[in-house]
């Protein structure tokens, strides 16, 4: 009879451990919830560290393609590619609206010296005034990369790639879009917002731009 008292003692314990365990299970829980957070914002600095251990037998098999890999350079090249935004303008309200698309840019927090505007017409004013000094102070503020930059297309082919490049296509001759919008795809980062008529400016983007 004694004995049967003392069973039920050692089930008691056996639940003891038991509970433990559920305030260690609060601490995995926390775990999960921040690693696909960090993944999703697109980090790819956080999966690294969690193929270091397949790379030792992956890397014998990128040796071999590596031969034959001109395709592979090809692939980050078009993921590169900047992003493109038309806003409808006509030629007159071309150069207000890239002005607005600056200040929106610049509001979002955007550095001054990540923009580069340029006009396929007149000169933005900034232009004008900078440029009756001489080009050399005028392309040395574009150099120093700390402000916004505005020029004319006709010599984009002169600046130097920015994240953002805002084209106001105001005017100027029936070839300057055809000819601003794929130099200021190439000096584009990361984003080309185009300012003009969708009709002119969608038959050049589409055309290979």
């Amino acid at each position: 009879m004694p004995l049967i008292p003392e069973e039920p003692q050692i089930h008691e314990s056996a639940q003891g451990p038991r509970a433990t365990p559920a305030s260690g299970r609060t601490a995995p829980t926390p775990r999960p919830v921040p690693g696909p957070r960090p993944a999703a914002p697109s980090r790819p600095g956080r999966p690294g560290p969690l193929r270091p251990t397949p790379p030792a037998q992956r890397t014998p098999r990128d040796a071999a393609p590596a031969n034959p890999g001109p395709s592979g350079p090809a692939a980050p090249a078009a993921a590169a590619s900047p992003q493109i935004q038309l806003i409808p303008a006509s030629a007159e309200g071309a150069l207000d609206a890239a002005e607005e698309a600056v200040d929106l840019l610049l509001e979002s927090g955007r550095a001054p010296g990540d923009v580069l505007v340029l006009t396929t017409g007149a000169q933005h004013p900034w232009a004008e005034h900078e440029l009756s000094f001489g080009e050399a102070s005028y392309w040395a503020q574009h150099d120093a990369g700390d402000d916004v930059f505005y020029a004319d297309a006709a010599v984009a082919f002169r600046a130097a790639t920015r994240p953002v490049v805002v084209v106001a296509v105001n005017g100027g001759p029936a070839s300057a879009a055809a000819t601003a919008l794929p130099l200021a795809h190439s000096r584009a980062g990361a984003l080309l917002i185009v300012c003009g008529d969708p009709q002119q400016i969608n038959s050049v983007l589409g055309a290979g731009v």
